[in-house]
């Protein structure tokens, strides 16, 4: 059984890089499939999804291998319409192929999505999406085959900016007749990084980062070379431990402009921080503060994936806290293992009440990836030594975490028995 064997109770100090965004990583990789060729993306991280995401591309017969941080997808020989059931189940933003199958071939087919179980998370906003674009899509018990005899432009509004029903209807749009508007679009950073490379395939796509989106399909496509974002959400994972367990850190690669509500709350909590154009600074000294509310929300929100990071330095520090989750409905998953660390929270449907008091280590379970990483902030902040069961998780969004807290001077090794 491997695990992660924390000690808690020292401040941290260090500096460490940041790596690529696995939320703009997923995406894009899908979107190497709308141009024939070898592309090329520098800054795409070594974790378990990004390997699932090549293990697909690999299955729909593309060549790929990796040179360090970088991974080349030859997409020559491409002829598969189907992502394999067992890579599907591993990983929600398998989904994302769909689009790309769709505006390759015409035609793509997959089960229904896996990943972490934070609650309903459904793909009716993709289905919806493709329907839009004049693709038929039937479900055979449980299996989703998606046909169109040609996709076509269209005007279409989410109901609700979800980023993984922009992203495929960006991907599927590019292969379309005519100009396609997406009204409501989400507007993370992620999105606006898929815009980039989509760009450098020579795509006409443009107003990613508002509310509308507008492609324009059926342009010639070619290979790119593009390189991805730093990851917003482990940079906020790296603050809030310094913030859980006092200290300083420096974070290269993230200007920090896509975090704004996050350094917020943490200078409330009584952080202080600094942004420059390549990194982001924070000293911490003594507990944190309690500070009022917090509401997550779509970009440019609080994000949902940064609620456990925060809730982990709140539980740990004085004072107290709301925390209102307004996107994942069983986003609080992690709250019974900091209660195992002696935190005082009460969960009330989409809200929780966060008292701050003093953390103490314990065997605590990572049933997700956030939540894990959350417990991991709690662990090196609290007196004693705590174990983080089911790392697997943590590693589908981290490269190494515990090599990166042990850059900060935290003490937590990778072990097993």
């Amino acid at each position: 059984m491997e695990f992660f064997a924390v000690k808690g109770g020292r401040p941290l100090e260090g500096t460490v890089a940041v790596h690529g965004a696995k939320n703009s990583a997923l995406p894009i990789l899908a979107a190497t499939l709308l141009a024939r060729g070898e592309s090329v993306l520098h800054n795409c991280p070594d974790l378990t999804d990004i390997q699932t995401a090549l293990e697909i591309l690999a299955a729909l017969g593309c060549r790929v291998r990796r040179e360090g941080r970088t991974v080349l997808v030859d997409t020559t020989d491409c002829t598969g319409t189907a992502v394999p059931d067992e890579l599907m189940g591993r990983m929600r933003a398998s989904v994302l192929f769909l689009g790309s199958l769709l505006a390759r071939g015409g035609e793509a087919a997959a089960s229904w999505p896996g990943g972490c179980a934070l609650g309903a998370r459904p793909i009716d906003l993709h289905i919806r999406a493709f329907q839009a674009l004049g693709t038929e899509v039937l479900d055979r018990e449980g299996r989703l085959l998606c046909r169109t005899r040609g996709l076509r432009g269209c005007r279409m509004a989410l109901p609700f900016p979800s980023v993984g029903a922009t992203e495929n209807a960006m991907l599927a749009a590019c292969g379309a007749a005519g100009v396609t508007i997406i009204h409501n679009a989400a507007r993370e950073p992620e999105i606006q990084d898929l815009q980039g490379f989509l760009r450098s395939l020579g795509a006409d796509v443009r107003g990613a980062g508002t509310g509308e989106i507008v492609i324009r399909g059926g342009v010639p496509l070619h290979p790119g070379e593009y390189t991805i974002m730093a990851d917003r959400i482990v940079t906020a994972t790296y603050l809030c431990a310094v913030a859980a367990a006092g200290g300083e850190g420096e974070f290269f690669g993230s200007d920090g402009a896509a975090l704004l509500p996050v350094l917020d709350a943490l200078e409330q909590t009584g952080c202080r921080i600094r942004r420059e154009p390549d990194r982001v600074r924070i000293w911490q000294a003594g507990k944190a503060a309690g500070i009022g509310s917090v509401t997550t929300g779509p970009y440019p929100g609080f994000p949902t994936d940064a609620q456990p990071l925060l809730a982990a330095v709140l539980a740990g520090g004085r004072g107290e806290t709301r925390i209102t989750e307004t996107i994942f409905d069983s986003r609080f998953r992690y709250v019974e293992s900091l209660r195992t660390m002696g935190a005082r929270i009460r969960v009330e449907g989409t809200t929780a009440w966060i008292t701050g008091t003093p953390l103490r280590g314990a065997d605590l379970e990572a049933d997700d990836l956030r939540g894990g990483a959350a417990l991991t902030i709690a662990a090196l902040g609290a007196e004693g030594e705590s174990r983080i069961l089911s790392p697997f998780h943590i590693d589908r969004g981290y490269e190494r975490l515990e090599k990166a807290f042990q850059a900060l001077g935290g003490r937590i090794r990778r072990m097993n028995e």
